[in-house]
């Protein structure tokens, strides 16, 4: 099972962005949550956003709460970060991460989670 962040770039502040992780030898479906996390330099890896799959039903960190909005695509079999009004801080390489199992208090833990993504660079000049 692999699974493909892709979407990043280098962006001005207030700028937006749409990542894409797509998955190929399983389907979507067959995982319970999808979710996605970023890592700064030097800091350690931290929850963004996650998305039920059977119901849609989401969650966000409380930094992009407003801003950022996690989405899915059945018939692609995708799921998307719309990232708006983007800050510096929003800087980091953000992964893709799902699992078949991970029940609702533990979406925010990154060591919850089976199946990531290659990461994809996001950088917010000011």
């Amino acid at each position: 099972v692999q699974l493909q962040a892709s979407g990043g770039g280098l962006v001005q502040a207030g700028d937006s962005l749409r990542l894409s992780c797509a998955t190929s030898g399983r389907s979507f479906s067959d995982y319970r949550v999808v979710a996605w996390f970023r890592q700064a330099p030097g800091q350690e890896r931290e929850f963004v956003a996650a998305i039920k799959w059977r119901d849609r039903s989401t969650s966000y960190a409380s930094s992009v709460r407003g801003r950022f909005t996690i989405s899915r695509d059945s018939p692609k079999n995708t799921v998307y970060l719309e990232m708006n009004n983007l800050k510096p801080e929003d800087t980091a390489v953000y992964y893709c991460a799902a699992d078949s199992r991970i029940i609702s208090s533990s979406w925010p833990n990154p060591h919850a989670y089976d199946d990531w993504g290659q990461g994809t660079q996001v950088t917010v000049s000011s």
